[in-house]
C-alpha cells in the first residue's frame, strides 16, 4: 500500500504496518532470546526497509514485553518496577543478584527517576492498559510491503517536527472536535503497542505521539536522527487521514512554503 500521507508530507522513513501473526515473517529481523534490545529498534528497522518481530521470548526487555502485548511482567521486576522507575533500590545492589543486575542495568542502583517516587510510579503501572494479545508475534513491516489478506493493529509514522504539525491537524480535521491526538507518558513501546491497542478499541480512536521517552531516544537519536518522533495510529484512523488527504491544507500554499523552507 502507498500512502498518501507519506507523499504529502515528504516522509524520510517508510510509515510502519504494525500486525499480529502467528507464523514468522520469512528473514525477518529478530532479537536472540535472552539478550536485551529495545523494542523501538525493530520499528526503526521496519522503517529503513526490513521486516522485523518480537515474541514473548525475544521481546527485548520487560517494557518492551509489556509494549507489544504480550501480557504482564513488571511484577517478575527484581526488587520492584516502581523503585527502578523512579528512586532506584541499593538495598537490592547488596545482594548478589542486585550486583549482577547492576552491572547490565546501572539504573537500578539510583533509578531512572522518571516518576518522583516508588508510590507514584506504581499508580503509574498500574494505570497501563496491560494485554495479553491472542498471537505469537508482533510484526513491524514497511506498510508498502502488507500484503492484502494482512490486517493492521496500527500504523506508525516516524517524523520531524514539521511533519508532526502535519499530522496533528489532519488527524483533526475531520473530526468534531480538536483532542484527537494524546501524548501519554510511557515507554516508546507503551506508545507504539498497548496505547494504541487500546485507541483502536474506541469508536472515535486517538492518535499517540511517542518517542518521549528518554531511554528510547538513546537508541533511535542514533539510528532515526535525533528531530524524530512517532505518531501512531490505529488502522481505522490512519485509513480514515489517508481519506481527508486530498482537499485539505496539505495542498496549499501554507505546507509547501513549509517543505520548501525545510528543503533549503
Amino acid at each position: 500500500m502507498n500512502s498518501k500521507i507519506a507523499q504529502a508530507i515528504r516522509m524520510k522513513y517508510a510509515p510502519v504496518a504494525l500486525t499480529w501473526a502467528d507464523e514468522k515473517p520469512e528473514g525477518a529481523v529478530e532479537f536472540v532470546e535472552g539478550k536485551w534490545g529495545c523494542l523501538m529498534s525493530l520499528v526503526a528497522s521496519a522503517a529503513k526497509g526490513r521486516v522485523a518481530v518480537a515474541s514473548r521470548q525475544t521481546c527485548g526487555c520487560k517494557g518492551g514485553y509489556v509494549g507489544a502485548g504480550f501480557g504482564e511482567q513488571y511484577s517478575q521486576f527484581p526488587g520492584g518496577i516502581e523503585r527502578f522507575l523512579s528512586t532506584g533500590n541499593p538495598d537490592l545492589c547488596k545482594t548478589e543478584q542486585g550486583r549482577k543486575l547492576a552491572e547490565a542495568m546501572p539504573d537500578v542502583l539510583e533509578g531512572e527517576r522518571y516518576i518522583k517516587t516508588p508510590e507514584l510510579a506504581r499508580k503509574f503501572v498500574e494505570s497501563l492498559p496491560i494485554v495479553d494479545i491472542p498471537a505469537k508475534y508482533v510484526v513491524f513491516r514497511p506498510l508498502e510491503m502488507l500484503g492484502e489478506d494482512e490486517d493492521p493493529k496500527s500504523i506508525i509514522l516516524l517524523v520531524d517536527p514539521d511533519q508532526l504539525s502535519a499530522l496533528v491537524v489532519l488527524a483533526n480535521y475531520g473530526r468534531e472536535t480538536g483532542d484527537n491526538v494524546t501524548m501519554p507518558m510511557g515507554a516508546g513501546c507503551h506508545q507504539t503497542g498497548i496505547f494504541v491497542y487500546r485507541e483502536g478499541e474506541s469508536d472515535q480512536p486517538k492518535a499517540i505521539v511517542g518517542l518521549t521517552d528518554i531511554s528510547a531516544r538513546k537508541i533511535t537519536d542514533r539510528s532515526l536522527g535525533k528531530d524524530i518522533l512517532s505518531f501512531s495510529v490505529p488502522y481505522k484512523m490512519f485509513m480514515e487521514m489517508e481519506e481527508n488527504v486530498e482537499g485539505s491544507f496539505l495542498d496549499r500554499d501554507s505546507w509547501a512554503e513549509v517543505v520548501k523552507i525545510a528543503e533549503l
